[in-house]
């Protein structure tokens, strides 16, 4: 009985060891820490394998369209610009909604931000979060099987 505890403490030292290994290997080579050159400020998924990505690099803000096969610079922003915007909706509390979402069969309104609310440096643009959920939402009321 004893020698399976040592064995069981010696197994577990020596995972134990490993996984610090690993740690210290990792941090070396730069994985896993957040305090990069290279920051991904939002993300939003546009289909199945596409997605644009706001990229802060060192002082520049980069706009970028991304498939499978690709990555395309689409814009490039102005950084005050985007931390505003990223302190608007740090600060913004969402409310809750109200009203229809076209589900009287009328056709589909314009994308909303969060709250109802319009404002900031990227509302009503391709960017805009809250437009892109309010579609997203709607779409999903018209086509789910009643």
């Amino acid at each position: 009985m004893t020698w399976m505890i040592i064995r069981l403490v010696l197994s577990l030292a020596f995972v134990g060891g490993v996984l610090w290994f690993a740690a210290r290997v990792a941090q070396k080579r730069g994985l896993g820490s957040s305090a990069g050159l290279v920051d991904v400020v939002a993300r939003q998924r546009l289909g199945r394998s596409s997605t644009v990505n706001v990229v802060r690099i060192a002082d520049r803000v980069l706009v970028v369209g991304a498939t499978e096969e690709q990555v395309t610079l689409l814009a490039e922003l102005d950084g005050e610009a985007v931390e505003a915007v990223e302190a608007t909706l740090a600060a913004r509390v969402p409310a809750p909604r109200s009203g229809d979402d076209g589900e009287d069969g009328g056709p589909l309104s314009a994308p909303r931000t969060s709250g109802g609310r319009v404002g900031g440096a990227l509302a009503g643009s391709v960017l805009d979060r809250g437009g892109w959920a309010s579609f997203v939402t709607q779409l999903r009321d018209r086509t789910v099987r009643r």
